[in-house]
Protein backbone atom coordinates (compact mmCIF):
# COMPACT_ATOMS: atom_id res chain seq x y z
CA UNK A 1 0.00 0.00 0.00
CA UNK A 2 1.27 3.67 -0.86
CA UNK A 3 2.37 6.08 1.94
CA UNK A 4 1.97 8.74 -0.98
CA UNK A 5 -0.52 11.71 0.50
CA UNK A 6 -4.15 11.56 -1.76
CA UNK A 7 -6.11 14.62 -2.61
CA UNK A 8 -8.56 13.10 0.05
CA UNK A 9 -5.65 12.77 2.83
CA UNK A 10 -4.52 16.63 2.28
CA UNK A 11 -4.16 18.48 6.12
CA UNK A 12 -4.98 22.12 7.12
CA UNK A 13 -6.79 24.51 4.61
CA UNK A 14 -6.14 22.76 1.76
CA UNK A 15 -8.48 19.77 3.00
CA UNK A 16 -11.76 21.74 3.14
CA UNK A 17 -10.69 25.06 0.72
CA UNK A 18 -10.91 27.17 3.78
CA UNK A 19 -10.13 30.21 1.98
CA UNK A 20 -12.91 29.51 -0.59
CA UNK A 21 -15.28 28.85 2.08
CA UNK A 22 -14.45 32.06 3.72
CA UNK A 23 -14.91 34.32 0.29
CA UNK A 24 -17.98 32.38 -0.55
CA UNK A 25 -19.42 33.32 2.82
CA UNK A 26 -17.80 36.76 2.82
CA UNK A 27 -19.87 37.03 -0.55
CA UNK A 28 -23.37 36.27 1.09
CA UNK A 29 -25.40 39.55 2.15
CA UNK A 30 -26.65 39.26 5.98
CA UNK A 31 -30.44 39.38 4.69
CA UNK A 32 -29.92 36.13 2.60
CA UNK A 33 -27.64 34.68 5.63
CA UNK A 34 -31.13 35.02 8.11
CA UNK A 35 -33.59 33.92 5.04
CA UNK A 36 -31.69 30.87 5.23
CA UNK A 37 -31.32 30.18 8.83
CA UNK A 38 -34.85 30.93 9.17
CA UNK A 39 -36.24 28.62 6.33
CA UNK A 40 -34.22 25.93 7.78
CA UNK A 41 -35.59 26.79 11.46
CA UNK A 42 -39.00 26.56 9.72
CA UNK A 43 -38.87 22.95 7.70
CA UNK A 44 -37.65 21.43 10.86
CA UNK A 45 -39.98 22.91 13.39
CA UNK A 46 -43.08 21.58 10.70
CA UNK A 47 -41.06 17.90 10.51
CA UNK A 48 -41.08 18.36 14.74
CA UNK A 49 -44.92 19.13 14.08
CA UNK A 50 -45.88 16.00 12.39
CA UNK A 51 -46.28 18.18 9.07
CA UNK A 52 -44.22 16.31 6.88
CA UNK A 53 -44.39 13.33 4.71
CA UNK A 54 -43.64 11.09 7.71
CA UNK A 55 -46.46 12.18 10.01
CA UNK A 56 -47.23 11.00 13.81
CA UNK A 57 -43.64 9.22 12.95
CA UNK A 58 -41.33 12.20 12.96
CA UNK A 59 -43.94 13.98 15.83
CA UNK A 60 -41.70 15.38 19.09
CA UNK A 61 -43.23 18.78 20.17
CA UNK A 62 -40.27 18.93 22.62
CA UNK A 63 -38.08 19.87 20.08
CA UNK A 64 -40.60 21.59 17.41
CA UNK A 65 -40.53 23.99 20.76
CA UNK A 66 -37.67 24.55 20.68
CA UNK A 67 -37.21 25.68 16.98
CA UNK A 68 -40.29 27.58 16.98
CA UNK A 69 -39.18 29.43 20.02
CA UNK A 70 -35.15 30.05 17.99
CA UNK A 71 -37.05 31.11 15.17
CA UNK A 72 -39.18 33.65 16.98
CA UNK A 73 -36.20 35.22 18.37
CA UNK A 74 -34.19 35.53 14.82
CA UNK A 75 -37.43 37.05 13.23
CA UNK A 76 -38.04 39.06 16.10
CA UNK A 77 -34.27 40.25 16.62
CA UNK A 78 -33.54 39.85 12.52
CA UNK A 79 -36.65 41.78 11.31
CA UNK A 80 -35.74 45.70 11.48
CA UNK A 81 -32.63 44.34 9.39
CA UNK A 82 -33.75 43.06 6.85
CA UNK A 83 -36.85 44.86 6.09
CA UNK A 84 -40.62 44.07 6.25
CA UNK A 85 -40.43 42.74 2.48
CA UNK A 86 -38.06 39.86 3.83
CA UNK A 87 -39.09 39.84 7.21
CA UNK A 88 -43.32 39.32 6.48
CA UNK A 89 -43.75 35.72 4.76
CA UNK A 90 -40.91 34.60 7.59
CA UNK A 91 -43.70 36.30 10.34
CA UNK A 92 -46.38 34.69 8.45
CA UNK A 93 -44.74 30.80 8.59
CA UNK A 94 -43.50 31.41 12.34
CA UNK A 95 -47.75 32.25 13.28
CA UNK A 96 -48.42 28.98 11.16
CA UNK A 97 -45.97 27.10 12.90
CA UNK A 98 -46.95 28.71 16.56
CA UNK A 99 -50.40 27.48 15.58
CA UNK A 100 -50.45 23.56 14.22
CA UNK A 101 -48.19 23.33 17.45
CA UNK A 102 -51.02 24.53 19.22
CA UNK A 103 -53.31 22.25 17.42
CA UNK A 104 -51.01 19.77 17.88
CA UNK A 105 -50.57 19.82 21.56
CA UNK A 106 -52.86 17.50 23.66
CA UNK A 107 -52.96 19.96 26.26
CA UNK A 108 -52.09 23.47 24.91
CA UNK A 109 -50.15 26.50 26.61
CA UNK A 110 -51.97 29.47 27.65
CA UNK A 111 -52.20 32.36 25.09
CA UNK A 112 -48.70 33.91 25.20
CA UNK A 113 -46.83 30.63 26.50
CA UNK A 114 -46.59 29.08 23.82
CA UNK A 115 -43.59 28.20 21.68
CA UNK A 116 -41.81 31.66 20.75
CA UNK A 117 -44.60 33.92 22.25
CA UNK A 118 -42.11 35.48 24.51
CA UNK A 119 -40.99 36.98 21.70
CA UNK A 120 -44.21 37.71 19.96
CA UNK A 121 -46.91 37.50 22.22
CA UNK A 122 -50.12 35.34 22.06
CA UNK A 123 -51.20 34.08 19.03
CA UNK A 124 -54.80 33.29 17.95
CA UNK A 125 -56.29 31.76 14.96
Amino acid sequence: MSSEPTENTASGDEAIGFDDLTRDIAEVPAVEVITTVAVHLMSAAAVKCGLAEGGAADKDLDEARKLITALAGLVTAGAPEISNFHAAPLRDGLKSLQLAFREASTVPDAPGAGPGEKFTGPVYS
